[in-house]
């Protein structure tokens, strides 16, 4: 014997809160997958205000919906995952709209039109009895909108009683973390939907917050002429179909900017980013990952992997419903592994190998090469400013000089041939931070051999010819304009 035994909708539509793990931007992200699937080549989003919420609301140009295509939308899980899907389908279960916009706000409204009708539906999931939605026509759907319709068809989501979109924080005020919530979705969406930002897909999509549009944020920095762009491959799968394999080697830090740099890296680093990045049909879905086939490293962190996937293949990556997370099939994993190895190499060599300008005069090294009696003997330069300083300090005791006689008599000449002829040596500084650290010690430095005054464009030509910054001054000039003249108040610092 068979009973029916539903779900409690209210019960049902409060757990769909906890769907995944959205935040503020993989809620978005979702939204615009739906925008992207109806054709359209705008999403307007915009953040109101209020003394307790914050009203988002979320536009599109695309194809709209009529009254019975939004009751289905609307439907919680309106789709079978297994079902085939348009290749540009960014959705899989049926629960993105719903799931996505509940885990950011209590109460969902989806205004559509098309051929001049003007649709809604609402689901509040404080109000749900026995599965029954509010629905609105004409006019009344019309007044939902904030702003007059300017595309002949197009759909708005409305976000109200936005209880989650923000962490509370009783030390801040809520224009403090609504401007930090939205400085983190600009940068994460602009990451996510590079390729369509950049025109990449069959259309162009602009993507405006509140009427400022996002900027793609390119991970590989294929535009940069230092960035090695290595040979793709395919990979076929049991179901016979194609993944593409396209690694990347970025170039060393010495040749970009701060911006870039920081781009690039975001809030986390270099290190945290590099690895796989997993796109399906265009759109990122995870990155930073190397699926536990190596382990993040210093010298690795200039690889980046893009892998494109078909929409074909969800199942056996097992990509989640708020489209976060994705696991490497077990069948892919030994190839993979072999693929990542090779690339690595090409990281490595660029940290060990990277270019250095051959035709800067008179650059103040830190070590001088001697020859006598046929011999070569390395002495550190002593007129290097950051060594000057150093003697200066100690010239009545002499002891800096000593322990520098020290190292120079003892350097280890054996074991460094042997190493250099073996895996190779990499001597310089391999991350921005031990490079920046050294900028801020030539900072002191500066000081005792100037008036006291720091000027940005005097610094700059102190430290012009003096290694590393020499051969590493794109950055270098970039950060001291940017970091340093803030962090020491320096004059001009732009």
């Amino acid at each position: 014997m068979r009973v029916p035994n539903p779900p409690r909708a209210k019960d049902l539509m409060a757990t769909a809160r906890s769907f995944g793990t959205y935040d503020l931007a993989a809620a978005l992200a979702d939204l615009i997958d739906n925008s992207i699937k109806a054709k359209a080549t705008r999403v307007d989003i915009s953040f109101e205000p209020y003394e307790n919420d914050v009203v988002v609301r979320i536009r599109d140009d695309g194809s709209g919906m009529d009254m019975e295509a939004l009751k289905v939308a609307m439907r919680p899980a309106s789709s079978n995952p297994q079902d085939v899907r348009e290749p540009d389908d960014l959705g899989r279960f049926g629960w993105g709209l719903k799931s996505a916009s509940l885990s950011q706000a209590r109460v969902l409204t989806v205004v559509s039109w098309c051929d001049d009708v003007v649709s809604a539906a609402r689901w509040d999931i404080d109000d749900i009895d026995d599965w029954e939605m509010e629905i609105f026509a004409g006019e009344e759907a019309e007044r939902l909108l904030d702003e007059s319709r300017k595309s002949k068809s197009g759909t708005e989501v409305i976000w109200t009683r936005s209880d989650r979109m923000l962490d509370r924080d009783v030390s801040s005020s809520l224009d403090d973390l609504l401007t930090f919530a939205i400085s983190h979705a600009n940068h994460r969406l602009s990451l996510v939907f590079h390729r369509y930002l950049a025109g990449e897909a069959e259309r162009r999509l602009t993507i405006a917050v509140n009427k400022q549009p996002l900027c793609p944020i390119d991970p590989f920095l294929t535009a940069h002429n230092a960035t090695q762009t290595l040979d793709a491959e395919n990979i076929r799968t049991a179901n016979g179909s194609v993944i593409s394999i396209q690694p990347y080697v970025l170039p060393h830090f010495s040749k970009l900017t701060v911006d870039e740099q920081e781009r690039l890296g975001g809030p986390e680093g270099m290190v945290r980013n590099q690895g796989f990045y997993v796109y399906r049909n265009k759109r990122l879905i995870i990155f930073g990952t190397w699926f536990r086939l190596i382990p993040h490293g210093e010298l690795s962190q200039l690889t980046r992997v893009r892998v494109d996937l078909p929409n074909t293949v969800d199942a056996e990556w097992r990509i989640t419903v708020d489209k976060s997370d994705a696991q490497l099939p077990a069948a892919l994993k030994r190839r993979l592994r072999e693929v990542v190895k090779r690339f690595n190499r090409r990281s490595f060599s660029v940290h060990r190998k990277k270019g250095v300008s051959l035709d800067v005069p008179e650059v103040q090294s830190v070590w001088l090469r001697y020859i006598k009696n046929g011999q070569v003997h390395y002495r550190v330069n002593r007129d290097h400013p950051m060594m000057a300083s150093l003697l200066d300090m100690d010239s009545v005791s002499g002891s800096a000089d000593a322990v520098l006689r020290l190292l120079e008599s003892y350097f280890p000449i054996d074991r460094f041939l042997a190493d250099a002829n073996g895996s190779g040596v990499n001597q310089s500084p391999t991350s921005t931070e031990e490079f920046e650290s050294l900028i801020h010690q030539c900072v002191i430095n500066f000081l005792q051999v100037s008036d006291g005054s720091l000027d940005v464009d005097d610094f700059l030509v102190f430290i012009r010819h003096v290694e590393p910054f020499a051969s590493q001054w794109a950055y270098a000039e970039s950060y001291v304009r940017k970091n340093t003249a803030k962090k020491w108040g320096m004059k001009n610092g732009l």
